[in-house]
Protein backbone atom coordinates (compact mmCIF):
# COMPACT_ATOMS: atom_id res chain seq x y z
CA UNK A 1 0.00 0.00 0.00
CA UNK A 2 2.81 2.37 0.37
CA UNK A 3 4.09 2.12 -2.83
CA UNK A 4 0.44 3.01 -4.18
CA UNK A 5 0.92 6.29 -1.46
CA UNK A 6 3.60 7.01 -2.98
CA UNK A 7 2.46 7.24 -6.66
CA UNK A 8 -0.34 9.48 -5.52
CA UNK A 9 1.01 11.93 -3.82
CA UNK A 10 4.22 11.80 -6.07
CA UNK A 11 1.85 12.84 -8.94
CA UNK A 12 -0.51 14.91 -7.09
CA UNK A 13 2.34 17.21 -5.61
CA UNK A 14 4.56 17.18 -9.13
CA UNK A 15 1.13 18.53 -10.72
CA UNK A 16 0.86 21.23 -8.02
CA UNK A 17 5.13 22.11 -7.95
CA UNK A 18 4.61 22.87 -11.99
CA UNK A 19 1.61 24.94 -11.50
CA UNK A 20 2.98 26.76 -8.12
CA UNK A 21 5.38 29.29 -9.04
CA UNK A 22 3.36 30.24 -11.67
CA UNK A 23 0.59 31.02 -9.28
CA UNK A 24 2.90 32.95 -7.22
CA UNK A 25 4.38 34.67 -10.07
CA UNK A 26 0.47 36.02 -11.24
CA UNK A 27 0.06 36.93 -7.44
CA UNK A 28 3.01 39.78 -7.77
CA UNK A 29 1.97 40.54 -11.24
CA UNK A 30 -1.33 41.77 -10.26
CA UNK A 31 0.27 43.97 -7.89
CA UNK A 32 1.33 42.82 -4.03
CA UNK A 33 -1.13 45.49 -2.90
CA UNK A 34 -3.75 43.61 -4.24
CA UNK A 35 -2.52 40.44 -2.78
CA UNK A 36 -4.95 40.82 0.23
CA UNK A 37 -8.01 40.37 -2.82
CA UNK A 38 -6.43 37.17 -4.18
CA UNK A 39 -6.74 35.29 -0.69
CA UNK A 40 -10.55 37.11 -0.12
CA UNK A 41 -11.22 35.57 -3.45
CA UNK A 42 -9.10 32.45 -2.31
CA UNK A 43 -11.32 31.92 1.23
CA UNK A 44 -15.02 32.26 -1.51
CA UNK A 45 -13.78 29.42 -3.80
CA UNK A 46 -13.20 27.37 -0.60
CA UNK A 47 -16.81 28.38 1.07
CA UNK A 48 -18.43 27.63 -2.53
CA UNK A 49 -16.15 24.06 -3.52
CA UNK A 50 -17.26 22.80 0.32
CA UNK A 51 -20.71 22.20 -0.05
CA UNK A 52 -20.86 20.02 -2.97
CA UNK A 53 -17.66 18.24 -1.88
CA UNK A 54 -19.38 17.18 1.58
CA UNK A 55 -22.41 16.35 -0.78
CA UNK A 56 -19.96 13.79 -2.47
CA UNK A 57 -18.58 12.12 1.14
CA UNK A 58 -21.74 11.86 2.10
CA UNK A 59 -23.69 10.15 -0.87
CA UNK A 60 -20.40 8.31 -2.71
CA UNK A 61 -18.04 5.71 -1.64
CA UNK A 62 -14.64 6.62 -0.92
CA UNK A 63 -13.10 5.56 -4.30
CA UNK A 64 -15.61 7.59 -6.42
CA UNK A 65 -15.69 11.16 -4.66
CA UNK A 66 -11.60 11.16 -4.69
CA UNK A 67 -11.82 10.10 -8.77
CA UNK A 68 -14.69 12.71 -9.22
CA UNK A 69 -13.30 15.92 -7.28
CA UNK A 70 -9.52 14.79 -8.80
CA UNK A 71 -11.33 14.87 -12.30
CA UNK A 72 -12.74 17.85 -11.84
CA UNK A 73 -9.39 19.94 -11.49
CA UNK A 74 -7.63 17.98 -13.89
CA UNK A 75 -10.51 19.50 -16.24
CA UNK A 76 -10.01 22.75 -14.61
CA UNK A 77 -6.48 22.82 -15.39
CA UNK A 78 -6.88 22.50 -18.97
CA UNK A 79 -8.95 25.62 -19.23
CA UNK A 80 -6.88 27.88 -17.81
CA UNK A 81 -4.05 26.54 -19.92
CA UNK A 82 -6.12 27.47 -23.16
CA UNK A 83 -6.76 31.29 -21.19
CA UNK A 84 -3.25 31.74 -20.63
CA UNK A 85 -2.41 30.26 -24.19
CA UNK A 86 -4.76 33.65 -25.87
CA UNK A 87 -5.15 35.90 -23.26
CA UNK A 88 -1.87 39.09 -23.10
CA UNK A 89 -1.63 42.36 -21.46
CA UNK A 90 -4.31 43.41 -19.15
CA UNK A 91 -6.60 40.27 -19.70
CA UNK A 92 -3.83 37.62 -18.37
CA UNK A 93 -3.55 39.56 -15.61
CA UNK A 94 -7.12 38.42 -14.58
CA UNK A 95 -6.32 35.32 -15.99
CA UNK A 96 -3.46 35.13 -13.38
CA UNK A 97 -5.52 36.40 -10.85
CA UNK A 98 -7.97 33.76 -10.92
CA UNK A 99 -5.69 31.27 -11.38
CA UNK A 100 -3.83 31.97 -8.24
CA UNK A 101 -7.22 31.78 -6.72
CA UNK A 102 -7.75 28.38 -8.33
CA UNK A 103 -4.60 27.11 -7.77
CA UNK A 104 -4.48 27.65 -4.22
CA UNK A 105 -7.70 26.03 -3.52
CA UNK A 106 -6.74 23.43 -5.47
CA UNK A 107 -3.79 22.74 -3.60
CA UNK A 108 -5.59 22.18 -0.40
CA UNK A 109 -8.29 20.67 -1.77
CA UNK A 110 -6.22 17.14 -3.48
CA UNK A 111 -3.54 17.28 -0.25
CA UNK A 112 -6.37 17.17 2.26
CA UNK A 113 -7.84 14.22 0.53
CA UNK A 114 -5.12 12.64 0.16
CA UNK A 115 -4.26 12.69 3.80
CA UNK A 116 -8.07 11.96 4.70
CA UNK A 117 -7.47 8.33 2.92
CA UNK A 118 -4.04 7.70 4.98
CA UNK A 119 -5.77 8.91 8.10
CA UNK A 120 -8.41 6.55 7.47
CA UNK A 121 -6.43 3.17 6.48
CA UNK A 122 -3.48 3.01 8.62
CA UNK A 123 -4.01 3.21 12.48
CA UNK A 124 -1.68 5.80 14.90
CA UNK A 125 1.12 3.37 15.51
CA UNK A 126 1.41 2.78 11.68
CA UNK A 127 1.08 6.70 11.27
CA UNK A 128 4.00 7.32 13.15
CA UNK A 129 6.17 4.81 11.30
CA UNK A 130 4.99 5.27 8.18
CA UNK A 131 3.41 8.95 7.35
CA UNK A 132 7.16 10.40 7.46
CA UNK A 133 8.38 7.92 4.54
CA UNK A 134 4.32 8.59 2.52
CA UNK A 135 5.46 12.28 2.52
CA UNK A 136 8.83 11.16 0.96
CA UNK A 137 6.87 10.60 -1.82
CA UNK A 138 5.25 14.15 -2.12
CA UNK A 139 8.56 15.97 -1.67
CA UNK A 140 10.07 13.77 -4.52
CA UNK A 141 6.99 14.84 -6.59
CA UNK A 142 7.30 18.71 -5.30
CA UNK A 143 10.99 18.32 -6.57
CA UNK A 144 10.29 16.71 -9.89
CA UNK A 145 7.34 19.48 -10.07
CA UNK A 146 9.70 22.56 -9.00
CA UNK A 147 12.64 21.37 -11.45
CA UNK A 148 10.47 21.01 -14.31
CA UNK A 149 9.46 24.82 -14.48
CA UNK A 150 12.78 26.04 -12.61
CA UNK A 151 14.08 24.39 -16.24
CA UNK A 152 11.99 25.76 -18.65
CA UNK A 153 9.89 28.28 -17.39
CA UNK A 154 12.12 30.96 -19.71
CA UNK A 155 11.93 28.68 -22.80
CA UNK A 156 8.30 27.08 -22.49
CA UNK A 157 4.99 28.65 -22.43
CA UNK A 158 2.88 28.20 -19.30
CA UNK A 159 0.08 26.34 -21.69
CA UNK A 160 2.61 23.65 -21.64
CA UNK A 161 3.48 23.21 -18.26
CA UNK A 162 -0.30 23.15 -17.34
CA UNK A 163 -1.11 20.26 -19.86
CA UNK A 164 1.70 18.33 -18.09
CA UNK A 165 0.12 19.29 -14.92
CA UNK A 166 -3.36 17.81 -15.84
CA UNK A 167 -1.77 14.43 -17.05
CA UNK A 168 0.29 14.05 -13.68
CA UNK A 169 -3.14 14.45 -12.13
CA UNK A 170 -4.89 11.67 -14.13
CA UNK A 171 -2.15 9.56 -12.96
CA UNK A 172 -2.84 10.09 -9.36
CA UNK A 173 -6.73 9.21 -10.06
CA UNK A 174 -5.56 6.00 -11.27
CA UNK A 175 -3.30 5.57 -8.29
CA UNK A 176 -6.16 6.24 -5.99
CA UNK A 177 -8.07 3.99 -7.40
CA UNK A 178 -5.70 1.13 -6.87
CA UNK A 179 -4.86 1.91 -3.08
CA UNK A 180 -8.70 2.49 -2.48
CA UNK A 181 -9.58 -0.85 -3.31
CA UNK A 182 -6.58 -2.68 -2.13
CA UNK A 183 -7.08 -1.14 1.13
CA UNK A 184 -10.73 -2.57 1.39
CA UNK A 185 -8.85 -6.25 1.24
CA UNK A 186 -6.54 -5.72 3.90
CA UNK A 187 -8.93 -4.21 6.64
CA UNK A 188 -8.70 -5.60 9.61
CA UNK A 189 -12.29 -5.33 10.54
CA UNK A 190 -14.65 -8.56 9.71
CA UNK A 191 -17.15 -6.39 7.56
CA UNK A 192 -13.93 -4.80 5.37
CA UNK A 193 -16.51 -4.04 2.96
CA UNK A 194 -18.61 -1.13 5.06
CA UNK A 195 -15.25 1.04 4.77
CA UNK A 196 -16.18 1.69 1.32
CA UNK A 197 -19.60 2.47 1.85
CA UNK A 198 -20.88 6.17 2.09
CA UNK A 199 -20.02 7.98 4.84
CA UNK A 200 -23.35 10.07 4.97
CA UNK A 201 -24.58 12.03 7.64
CA UNK A 202 -25.02 15.89 7.40
CA UNK A 203 -23.38 18.17 4.51
CA UNK A 204 -22.97 20.17 7.27
CA UNK A 205 -21.17 18.05 9.67
CA UNK A 206 -18.03 19.35 8.92
CA UNK A 207 -18.69 22.42 10.86
CA UNK A 208 -21.07 20.85 13.79
CA UNK A 209 -18.84 18.39 14.95
CA UNK A 210 -15.62 20.48 14.23
CA UNK A 211 -17.51 23.27 16.96
CA UNK A 212 -19.01 20.69 19.71
CA UNK A 213 -15.57 19.14 20.11
CA UNK A 214 -12.91 21.18 22.05
CA UNK A 215 -10.11 18.59 20.24
CA UNK A 216 -11.08 19.41 17.10
CA UNK A 217 -11.67 23.19 17.77
CA UNK A 218 -7.76 23.35 19.03
CA UNK A 219 -7.28 21.80 15.84
CA UNK A 220 -8.72 24.88 14.12
CA UNK A 221 -6.92 27.10 16.00
CA UNK A 222 -3.72 25.26 15.06
CA UNK A 223 -4.49 25.40 11.06
CA UNK A 224 -5.24 29.25 11.59
CA UNK A 225 -2.53 30.38 13.69
CA UNK A 226 -0.33 28.81 10.84
CA UNK A 227 -2.13 29.61 8.20
CA UNK A 228 -1.82 33.67 9.26
CA UNK A 229 2.02 33.40 10.36
CA UNK A 230 2.53 31.85 6.90
CA UNK A 231 0.41 34.52 5.33
CA UNK A 232 2.66 37.36 6.90
CA UNK A 233 5.62 35.34 5.61
CA UNK A 234 4.46 34.87 1.66
CA UNK A 235 3.56 39.22 1.96
CA UNK A 236 6.84 40.01 3.48
CA UNK A 237 8.28 37.29 0.28
CA UNK A 238 6.56 38.79 -1.96
CA UNK A 239 6.78 42.78 -1.15
CA UNK A 240 11.12 41.66 -1.53
CA UNK A 241 11.21 39.51 -4.93
CA UNK A 242 8.77 41.92 -6.44
CA UNK A 243 11.48 45.40 -5.48
CA UNK A 244 14.25 42.41 -6.30
CA UNK A 245 13.23 41.29 -9.55
CA UNK A 246 11.59 43.18 -12.35
CA UNK A 247 11.65 40.21 -14.85
CA UNK A 248 8.13 37.93 -14.59
CA UNK A 249 10.49 34.82 -16.19
CA UNK A 250 12.88 35.46 -13.50
CA UNK A 251 10.68 35.48 -10.76
CA UNK A 252 9.00 32.54 -11.73
CA UNK A 253 12.70 30.71 -11.90
CA UNK A 254 13.68 32.57 -7.98
CA UNK A 255 9.89 30.66 -6.77
CA UNK A 256 10.80 27.68 -8.63
CA UNK A 257 14.35 27.88 -6.82
CA UNK A 258 13.50 28.14 -3.66
CA UNK A 259 10.66 25.67 -4.35
CA UNK A 260 13.44 23.32 -5.09
CA UNK A 261 15.60 24.26 -2.20
CA UNK A 262 12.33 23.00 -0.28
CA UNK A 263 11.76 19.94 -1.15
CA UNK A 264 15.52 18.75 -1.29
CA UNK A 265 16.06 19.50 2.39
CA UNK A 266 12.83 18.20 3.21
CA UNK A 267 13.47 14.68 1.47
CA UNK A 268 16.66 14.60 3.33
CA UNK A 269 14.88 15.01 6.71
CA UNK A 270 12.09 12.52 5.69
CA UNK A 271 14.21 10.06 4.52
CA UNK A 272 16.67 10.17 7.81
CA UNK A 273 14.95 11.75 10.51
CA UNK A 274 11.16 12.16 10.66
CA UNK A 275 10.11 9.09 11.79
CA UNK A 276 12.85 9.01 14.34
CA UNK A 277 12.21 12.47 15.10
CA UNK A 278 8.28 11.55 16.12
CA UNK A 279 8.92 8.43 17.90
CA UNK A 280 11.81 9.87 20.07
CA UNK A 281 10.30 13.44 20.99
CA UNK A 282 6.21 12.13 20.88
CA UNK A 283 3.86 14.13 18.86
CA UNK A 284 3.68 16.97 21.37
CA UNK A 285 7.31 18.06 20.78
CA UNK A 286 7.32 17.08 17.50
CA UNK A 287 3.91 19.89 16.71
CA UNK A 288 5.84 22.39 18.60
CA UNK A 289 9.24 22.14 16.67
CA UNK A 290 7.42 24.31 13.96
CA UNK A 291 6.40 27.32 15.67
CA UNK A 292 9.05 27.52 17.61
CA UNK A 293 11.50 27.31 14.26
CA UNK A 294 9.13 30.70 12.80
CA UNK A 295 9.48 32.74 15.95
CA UNK A 296 13.39 32.42 15.53
CA UNK A 297 12.68 33.01 11.70
CA UNK A 298 10.72 36.51 12.04
CA UNK A 299 13.24 37.17 14.56
CA UNK A 300 16.22 37.01 12.30
CA UNK A 301 13.41 38.51 9.52
CA UNK A 302 13.27 41.70 11.19
CA UNK A 303 16.68 42.25 11.48
CA UNK A 304 18.05 41.15 8.00
CA UNK A 305 14.97 41.91 5.51
CA UNK A 306 16.80 40.74 2.32
CA UNK A 307 16.10 38.00 -0.41
CA UNK A 308 18.75 35.76 0.97
CA UNK A 309 17.03 36.49 3.83
CA UNK A 310 13.76 35.51 3.08
CA UNK A 311 14.63 32.13 1.06
CA UNK A 312 16.32 30.49 3.83
CA UNK A 313 13.47 31.20 5.77
CA UNK A 314 11.29 29.90 3.49
CA UNK A 315 13.31 26.93 2.66
CA UNK A 316 14.01 25.96 6.40
CA UNK A 317 10.44 26.41 7.65
CA UNK A 318 8.55 24.92 4.52
CA UNK A 319 11.21 22.42 5.07
CA UNK A 320 10.36 21.61 8.62
CA UNK A 321 6.21 21.77 7.76
CA UNK A 322 6.34 19.05 5.23
CA UNK A 323 8.91 16.78 6.66
CA UNK A 324 7.97 17.10 10.70
CA UNK A 325 4.83 18.83 11.05
CA UNK A 326 2.91 17.77 8.45
CA UNK A 327 3.00 14.06 8.94
CA UNK A 328 2.74 14.99 13.04
CA UNK A 329 -0.38 16.95 12.17
CA UNK A 330 -2.18 13.82 9.78
CA UNK A 331 -1.62 11.86 13.32
CA UNK A 332 -3.82 14.24 15.28
CA UNK A 333 -6.58 12.60 12.83
CA UNK A 334 -6.16 9.28 13.33
CA UNK A 335 -7.61 9.50 17.02
CA UNK A 336 -10.89 10.61 15.52
CA UNK A 337 -14.08 9.36 13.94
CA UNK A 338 -14.07 7.95 10.13
CA UNK A 339 -16.76 11.29 9.33
CA UNK A 340 -14.74 13.61 11.25
CA UNK A 341 -11.39 12.43 9.12
CA UNK A 342 -13.28 13.02 6.27
CA UNK A 343 -15.89 16.26 6.84
CA UNK A 344 -14.38 18.05 10.17
CA UNK A 345 -10.72 17.60 8.31
CA UNK A 346 -11.94 18.74 5.18
CA UNK A 347 -13.32 21.62 6.99
CA UNK A 348 -10.24 22.13 8.69
CA UNK A 349 -7.98 21.84 6.10
CA UNK A 350 -9.69 24.32 3.76
CA UNK A 351 -12.26 26.69 4.91
CA UNK A 352 -10.37 27.66 8.19
CA UNK A 353 -6.66 27.26 6.69
CA UNK A 354 -8.10 29.75 4.18
CA UNK A 355 -9.66 32.17 7.09
CA UNK A 356 -6.61 32.17 8.49
CA UNK A 357 -4.80 33.20 5.43
CA UNK A 358 -7.50 36.39 5.52
CA UNK A 359 -6.72 37.30 8.68
CA UNK A 360 -2.93 37.28 7.85
CA UNK A 361 -3.68 39.30 4.78
CA UNK A 362 -5.20 41.99 5.83
CA UNK A 363 -3.55 42.30 8.98
CA UNK A 364 -0.54 43.02 7.05
CA UNK A 365 -2.40 45.57 4.64
CA UNK A 366 -3.62 46.81 7.93
CA UNK A 367 0.20 47.37 9.25
CA UNK A 368 1.35 48.36 6.13
CA UNK A 369 -1.57 51.18 6.50
CA UNK A 370 -0.18 52.65 9.72
CA UNK A 371 3.21 52.87 8.52
CA UNK A 372 5.03 49.75 9.61
CA UNK A 373 7.93 48.48 7.47
CA UNK A 374 8.97 44.92 6.89
CA UNK A 375 10.66 45.17 10.19
CA UNK A 376 7.99 45.77 12.55
CA UNK A 377 5.32 43.43 10.62
CA UNK A 378 8.27 40.34 10.97
CA UNK A 379 8.09 41.33 14.85
CA UNK A 380 4.29 41.53 15.28
CA UNK A 381 3.69 37.98 13.76
CA UNK A 382 6.14 36.33 16.53
CA UNK A 383 3.55 36.32 19.66
CA UNK A 384 1.18 34.95 17.18
CA UNK A 385 3.93 32.19 16.98
CA UNK A 386 4.40 32.01 20.51
CA UNK A 387 0.34 31.16 20.74
CA UNK A 388 0.94 28.82 17.87
CA UNK A 389 3.29 27.23 20.38
CA UNK A 390 1.28 27.12 23.17
CA UNK A 391 -1.59 25.37 21.48
CA UNK A 392 0.82 22.82 20.03
CA UNK A 393 1.93 21.47 22.62
CA UNK A 394 -1.54 21.23 24.14
CA UNK A 395 -3.00 19.25 21.42
CA UNK A 396 0.07 16.52 20.94
CA UNK A 397 -0.28 15.31 24.73
CA UNK A 398 -4.29 15.28 24.18
CA UNK A 399 -3.41 13.09 20.89
CA UNK A 400 -0.88 10.85 23.11
CA UNK A 401 -3.67 10.74 25.63
CA UNK A 402 -6.51 9.61 22.77
CA UNK A 403 -4.05 7.08 21.64
CA UNK A 404 -3.05 5.19 24.27
CA UNK A 405 -6.19 3.00 24.78
CA UNK A 406 -6.34 2.29 20.86
CA UNK A 407 -2.19 1.12 21.29
CA UNK A 408 -3.52 -1.20 24.38
CA UNK A 409 -6.31 -3.13 22.78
Amino acid sequence: MVAWCWLVVFSLLSSYYIMRPIRDQAGVAGGVQNLQWLFTGTLVAMLVLNLPFAYLVKRLPRRRFIAITYHFFAANILVFAALFHVSEGAQAVWVGRIFFIWASAFNLFVISMFWQLNVDVFSPEQGKRLFGLIAAGATLGAIVGSGVTATLARHVPPMVLLVAAAGLLEVAVFSAGHLSRLSTTLQRQPHAAAVEAPIGGSVLAGVTRVVRSPYLLNVAVFMLLFSITSTFLYFQQAAIVSGAFRDRAAQTAFFATVDLGVNVLTLVVQLFLTARVVLLLGVALTLGLLPALTIVGFGALALVPTTMAIAVFQVVRRAADYAVARPSRELLYTVTSREDRYKAKSFLDTVVYRTGDQLGAWSVALLRVVGLGAAQVSFAAIPLAALWLVNALWLGRRQERLAAPRQEA
